[in-house]
Order: C-alpha cells, then structure tokens, then sequence
C-alpha cells in the first residue's frame, strides 16, 4: 500500500515545474501543509510564497502535505502508514516542523484529520518529544487564532515576508540551546512579538459567557502580540511575490500567479482583507514587468492578483505590457467604477472568458451602509462596457444577511440583475451573441477587526430563504446562472471567525 501512494505522489511530482528537493542533512525540516486538497493548496498564492521564502535558506529544507483525497485517501484508510509529504514520502511525524497554511477558517476541521492521518496527538498539552511543534499562520490566525489554541503549540502571526526569517533564525537558535519543548516555546513568545504560544496565556470569562480578561499566565511573555507587516509587500531582500511551482492539477492549471498589489483603501465595512492588509501597497510597474517578463520565459500565462485588480496604478500599461510579449493573463476582481475600455481590450487579446464584479448588496442605501460606494449607473455601465467585448461573461457577486439588510433590498438584487441583463442583451445581441450573467449570492459573515464584526450572522433559515427568492425571481430570466452558499457552513464559517478556544 505504501508504494501505491508514493506512486502517486511521484506522478504528481512529474506533472510539476519549479519543485524544490533538498537534502535532509543538518537542515531543519518544515513540513508546509495546507489543509485541503493538493489542486486547492497549489492554487493559494500565500501558501506557494511560503514554501519559496523557506527553500531559499540553505538551513531549511521545506516540504508539501495535504489533506488526500479519492484514491490517496482510500489508501490511507487502507493501511497503517502515516500521512506522508509529497517531495520526499517523508511520514509526517518525522519532521522537526509542522506549518499550517490557513486562509479559510472552514478548513480548520482538516487540520484535525491531518494530524490523525499523520498520528499526531491532537492536542497540544498532550505532545511531547521527539513530535514535531505544530504551528498555524495565514490571514485567519491574525484575525483570531483562538478556536484552534488548544491544537497548536504556538501561531506566526502577521505577513511572511516580514517575520519568517528571524522567526526561523530564532527557532534554530532557541532549538539548540533548550532541551524542553516548553522552554522553546518560552523563547520564541518572549523573544518575537508576532509569535502567540496559547498554553502561555489565560482567559477568564464573565457569567454571560463574554471574555473578562486575557493575560499571560507567566512573564515576560508580550500582554499583546502584533500581527507583522511588510513595509514593501512582497517585494522583500530579492523575493518576488509569485508562485514559484505549476502544474496542470491545479485551478489555475499552467499559470504563475503574480501579486501585484497588497492591501485595498476602499475600506469596505464586511471585508477582513481590506482592514489586515493596510496600509494598501501598490508595487511599482518596472517591478512588476521585470518579474512578469521572467515569468513568461517560463510559461505563457500569467495570473494577476489583488484585492482590486482595476485599482493598481498602471493596470492598463501593465497588462498591454504583458499582451506585447505575447502572454495571457488573467484578473482575480475588477471594480466596476474603475473599469476602462482599454483594460478590457487587453483582457480581450488575453483570451479572458469571464469578468467579475461585485456590486454586493442591490440598493444604494445598503451599499452606503457598507461603504461600497458604487452607483447603480456605474454598475450598469461596467456590465455594459464587459458585454462589448466578444466571448466574455460576467460574473456579479452579491452579498445577503448584511446589516439593515430589509425585504427591499433582497428584491433590489434581482431588479438590478435584470436591469443588467436588459442592457447585456442591448449591446450584444447584434453580434448575435448575448453574454452570461454568473450571479453568485453569498451569506455575509462578521469577521474580527471589521467594522460590522459586532453584528450577528442572520439566522440560516432567514439566509435559506433569502436565496431561495432571488432564485426564484431570475429562474425563468435565460442567461442568468445562480450559485449560492451553504447558509449551515456560513453559520460554521461564523462560530470559527469570532469563536474562543472553548
């Protein structure tokens, strides 16, 4: 059995361009887990930055884990071998380092059932050597780590490019030095202000169930740890901000995905994003060219991400910059009153199938709320200006359940979803070819650090039936797809994003 999932992993391997093996020798070994699905975690720009930012020191050597699935999984199942990582089929428990990648606080039931797989205590009092410490980074720790303290020895807290060297320059040093895990533990929380070791600090409670204190058990360990934040984004000591490995097996299959912005200043009032990743860093374009021309020595397609692709500085000279070269690319989100003709010419020649823009909420008045300070006209004239070009879809995001949310507001998504319509089909119907409306209707969920962070997430039956309308209104609308999510796991979603360790 164990050589049928080594011969999976290694035709995966096969299957990759830019894979990172080392020697094992003195090095330390940090297995870089992302805790889903092999084509989810190789999509995740973050997770791909981190595993470039380890391999690049000679000191470590970093390897890939994740969640199996289909057959990976039923040979798992099948046998006694532990959960092995993909480069080197290294069991899981061999490692000096286990790093969790977390960007979705709905994956957070997977890091429980990879640490089984790779038989590892699944609380951390109950670890002890020679198990590997087993830490948690990425957006959703520095919102709130708290409900996962009770299963990691300690969290990196804030952006990598600016902690995660000195953080690993200190682990090797507080490694050598201390023989107790405890005392290494100790030594990362009193030496590094953006490290969190939960079993270090105690919360009490008041009779209603709301926090009343939260402090350090023993000093001197940091009364509050910061989230750290590069100056520079991802342009750090010679590291560029895009994924380093492709591969066919993932959702973006074949492309290298480039930031090329960090942070968003439009400070809309649900999105965690926009309040983590201040202040908004833009990076220069001559940058960003001299990455993106490497980048299309080594493959023809490029992915251009950030919070709002259409609001970087030089957006449109940059992507005729890419055109020029003879590359494709692809955006991750538009905003739709700064949208340009020209910026969807150059998505036209990059041969872009579907545009997104997210309106979230159908009146103006509960876009004021959320200060998503979008027009109806503005809104109208974006899905216009997409609908000229040839081939391309639109996809519209809309959130329901937001405060002050009213019956009116929920029929205003549908009216403007029509009004769009109405005008796609004006403009493309001569060529004989009408675009597609994708209309995705998500639950809005309070996030820590937010402005709307106190207001509860609306009841699931409230939220099914709000989804169940517009539905309904636009099923017999031709041209309109309607995707929704699931209201039970925006419930979960909620309970893990505000939630303490208990």
């Amino acid at each position: 059995m164990p050589r049928d999932i080594i011969s999976l992993y290694r035709a995966k391997l096969a299957k990759e361009k830019g894979t990172v093996k080392k020697d094992w020798g003195g090095r330390l070994s940090v297995a870089l887990t992302y805790p889903n699905y092999y084509r989810l975690g190789m999509s995740n720009l973050g997770f791909q930055i981190v595993y470039d930012l380890l391999n690049k020191r000679p000191d470590v050597v970093a390897e890939r884990v994740f969640l199996p699935e289909g057959q990976e999984n039923s040979l798992y199942l099948s046998t006694s071998v532990g959960l092995l990582s993909l480069e080197s089929q290294t069991p899981l428990q061999k490692f000096d380092l286990v790093a969790f990648s977390l960007s979705f606080e709905n994956d957070y039931p997977n890091i429980l059932k990879i640490l089984e797989l790779g038989k590892i205590p699944l609380l951390a009092e109950e670890r002890s050597d020679p198990c590997p410490f087993i830490m948690a980074g990425g957006i959703t720790t520095f919102l709130n780590p708290e409900p996962l303290a009770s299963f990691m020895d300690f969290f990196l807290l804030g952006e990598a490019e600016a902690n995660l060297n000195e953080f690993i320059d200190l682990l090797l040093d507080v490694r050598h030095r201390c023989a107790k895990r405890t005392d290494v533990t100790y030594n990362l929380a009193r030496n590094l202000p953006n490290v969190y070791v939960p079993s270090l600090y105690q919360p009490e409670y008041h009779k209603d169930g709301t926090l009343k204190s939260f402090s350090p058990k023993q000093g001197p360990v940091p009364v509050r740890i910061k989230a750290a934040c590069s100056a520079t984004g991802g342009f750090v000591d010679g590291h560029e901000p895009k994924s380093t490995i492709t591969t066919p097996d993932t959702e973006f299959a074949d492309k290298i995905l480039v930031e090329i912005g960090r942070g968003c200043g439009r400070s809309c009032r649900f999105c965690a994003g926009g309040y983590v990743y201040r202040p908004p860093r833009p990076y220069k374009e001559l940058e960003l060219r001299t990455l993106i021309e490497k980048a299309l020595g080594t493959c023809d397609q490029v992915g251009l991400l950030a919070s709002a692709v259409s609001d970087v500085p030089g957006i449109e000279d940059l992507t005729s910059f890419i055109v020029s070269k003879g590359g494709l690319f692809s955006v991750s989100s538009l905003r739709a009153d700064s949208l340009t003709q020209k910026l969807l010419e150059n998505m036209k020649q990059a041969k872009q199938k579907t545009l997104a823009i997210a309106p979230e909420a159908g009146s103006e008045r509960l876009r004021r709320v959320v200060n998503k300070h979008l027009t109806k006209k503005q809104i109208i004239e974006a899905a216009r200006l997409i609908s000229k070009i040839e081939d391309l879809s639109i996809r519209l995001y809309f959130l329901i359940g937001l405060p002050t949310e009213t019956k009116e507001d929920v029929s205003e998504i549908v009216d403007l979803v029509k009004v769009i319509k109405h005008n796609i089909v004006k403009e493309s119907a001569p060529r004989g070819k009408i675009a597609q409306i994708k209309l995705s209707v998500n639950c809005f969920i309070p996030k820590p650090f937010t402005p709307l962070q106190w207001f509860p997430l609306e009841q699931v039956s409230s939220l099914k039936e709000k989804q169940r309308r517009i539905k309904k209104a636009l099923s017999k609308e031709g041209g309109i797809k309607v995707n929704s999510d699931v209201p039970k796991w925006a419930y979960v979603q909620a309970l893990l994003s505000m939630g303490d360790r208990r």
